[in-house]
C-alpha cells in the first residue's frame, strides 16, 4: 500500500510554528546539499504570517539558521494584479515576512510575476513558466521542475495554489504554469502551478489552521472527492506533510502522528 501524507496536529496555529520552522530548515538542507540552492514556491492567503512566525524567530543553533541568501522564492499562485496591490501573493509575502528579514543576514532571490503582462492571462502564465525554465533548465530537457518545498493552503472548499474544484485546469498535464480567468474566488484573473508540478515537488507542505478548515479536512482525508488538496496527497503521498492545529481536524479520524525529522 502506498505510503500517505502525513498529519501533524498541534494544540494552537502559534504552537505549530516551530515545527514548521524545522522541517522547512530540514528541506533547506536538502536543497542546498542538492543544488547549492533551496528553491521553495508559496502560496498566499494566512500562510505567510504564519511562515514569518515561523522563520524570523532567532535560531536555537548553528543548525537551526535559515540561509536566507541561498533560497530561490517562487510563486505556487498569483494574482493578475500590480505586485503593490492587496490582493497580490507578492505583495502579502513581502509585508509579512520579506521587509522583515533582519540586515545582515542576507536576502533571499524573489521571482514575482511580470506587472507588464497583467492584462492577458495566457502571456502572464508564459512569461512565469520561461522565467522557471530560465532557473530550472531548459523545456526541452526536463519535463517537469522539481522544487525543493511546496509551501501550500488549503481553502475551504478544498482549493489549493489557484486550482479549484471540478475545475477543467486539473485536468492539464503539459504546461508548468497556467492561466486562469474564471476564480470562483476573486479576483478572477490568475496564474497557478499546475498539478503535474506540485506533486512532482521534492516535498509538499500544507499549512491549516482553525475550526473554519474542519468539514472540509473531513472531506479531503476521509473521502478526497476528487477535491485540489486531496489530489495532492494522492499524488504525493509521504512526501506531503500537513501543519494543522487541533481546531481544523476536529472529528477527522485520519491518523496524525507525532512531529519528528
Amino acid at each position: 500500500m502506498a505510503k500517505q501524507a502525513n498529519l501533524y496536529a498541534f494544540p494552537t496555529a502559534d504552537a505549530l510554528a516551530p515545527a514548521l520552522r524545522s522541517y522547512v530548515i530540514s528541506c533547506q538542507e536538502a536543497g542546498i546539499a542538492r543544488h547549492g540552492v533551496f528553491k521553495v514556491a508559496v502560496s498566499g492567503g494566512s500562510l505567510p504570517k504564519t511562515l514569518a512566525q515561523a522563520l524570523l524567530a532567532p535560531g536555537a543553533s548553528d543548525a537551526d539558521t535559515v540561509k536566507w541568501d541561498q533560497w530561490e522564492i517562487f510563486f505556487a499562485d498569483e494574482r493578475a494584479v500590480p505586485l503593490d496591490h492587496a490582493d497580490s501573493n507578492y505583495g502579502l509575502l513581502k509585508a509579512e515576512l520579506l521587509d522583515k528579514i533582519g540586515e545582515g543576514v542576507g536576502q533571499p532571490t524573489v521571482h514575482a510575476i511580470d506587472p507588464e503582462a497583467l492584462d492577458d492571462a495566457q502571456e502572464l502564465a508564459d512569461r512565469y513558466e520561461k522565467l522557471l525554465v530560465r532557473s530550472f533548465a531548459s523545456r526541452d530537457s526536463v519535463k517537469l521542475p522539481i522544487f525543493d518545498l511546496l509551501l501550500l493552503g488549503c481553502g475551504p472548499d478544498g482549493h489549493t495554489c489557484s486550482l479549484f474544484p471540478g475545475h477543467a485546469l486539473l485536468r492539464e498535464t503539459s504546461a508548468w504554469v497556467a492561466p486562469i480567468e474564471d476564480s470562483p474566488k476573486p479576483p478572477a484573473r490568475r496564474v497557478t502551478l499546475t498539478l503535474p508540478v506540485v506533486t512532482h515537488a521534492v516535498r509538499v507542505a500544507f499549512v491549516a489552521t482553525g475550526a473554519g478548515k474542519k468539514e472540509v479536512m473531513k472531506e479531503i482525508f476521509e473521502t478526497g472527492k476528487g477535491l485540489p488538496c486531496a489530489l495532492v496527497n494522492e499524488g504525493t503521498g509521504e512526501r506531503c506533510s500537513w501543519f494543522v492545529d487541533n481546531a481544523a481536524v476536529e472529528g477527522v479520524s485520519y491518523p496524525k502522528r507525532p512531529f519528528s525529522l
